[in-house]
C-alpha cells in the first residue's frame, strides 16, 4: 500500500472518496501499475438500470490526470431547461456525439410531438466509435428537444423532455 500511496497524492484519494460518495457508487477501483491497485468502497446502493449497450473501459494503464481536470471530467453539466416545460428530463447518461437518427437518409427516432412509451429508442449517443441506443424511461410526449445532430453531449446534459 505504501509504494501506491507514493503515486497517487492524498488529495486524490480524497477526491475520489467524496466521488464515491457524491455518484453513490458502490466502489471504485485503481490500478495504478504493475498490477498494484487501490479499491474505495461506498455504502450499498441498489444498481441502477443498465444501459442499452455497456460504456467502453479505460485501458488499465492510463495515466492519472490533475484533480481539476479529473472534476471537470466527472462534474456533471446541465442544460437549463425552462420553467415552462413540465415533464421528466432525458439527460445523457455518458459523454458522447448526440445523433437523432440511425442513418444519415433515415427519419429521427422522435421529433417534438412524438408519443413514446418506456423502452423506445430516443437517440444515439456515440462514445469512442461505439453507437449506445437511449431509450425512454417513461411514458409520454417528447415537448422538447435540446440537442441537434453532431452536438457534443456532456455526461448529465439534458437532451429532451418527455411529458
Amino acid at each position: 500500500m505504501s509504494k501506491i500511496l507514493n503515486m497517487i497524492e492524498f488529495e486524490d484519494i480524497e477526491k475520489l472518496a467524496e466521488l464515491v460518495k457524491d455518484k453513490e457508487l458502490e466502489e471504485i477501483t485503481l490500478e495504478v501499475h504493475n498490477g498494484q491497485s487501490i479499491t474505495i468502497k461506498g455504502k450499498k446502493c441498489p444498481p441502477p438500470p443498465p444501459p442499452a449497450q455497456a460504456a467502453p473501459m479505460l485501458p488499465a494503464g492510463m495515466p492519472m490526470v490533475s484533480p481539476a481536470v479529473n472534476q471537470a471530467m466527472t462534474a456533471p453539466i446541465d442544460t437549463p431547461v425552462p420553467e415552462t416545460i413540465k415533464g421528466t428530463a432525458v439527460k445523457a447518461p455518458i459523454v458522447g456525439t448526440f445523433y437523432s437518427k440511425p442513418r444519415p437518409d433515415a427519419s429521427p427516432f422522435v421529433t417534438v410531438g412524438s408519443k413514446v412509451k418506456k423502452g423506445d429508442i430516443l437517440y444515439i449517443l456515440e462514445t469512442m466509435k461505439v453507437m449506445n441506443e437511449i431509450s425512454a424511461e417513461c411514458d409520454g410526449v417528447v415537448s422538447k428537444i435540446l440537442a441537434s445532430d453532431g452536438d457534443a453531449l456532456e455526461y448529465g446534459q439534458t437532451v429532451m423532455i418527455i411529458g
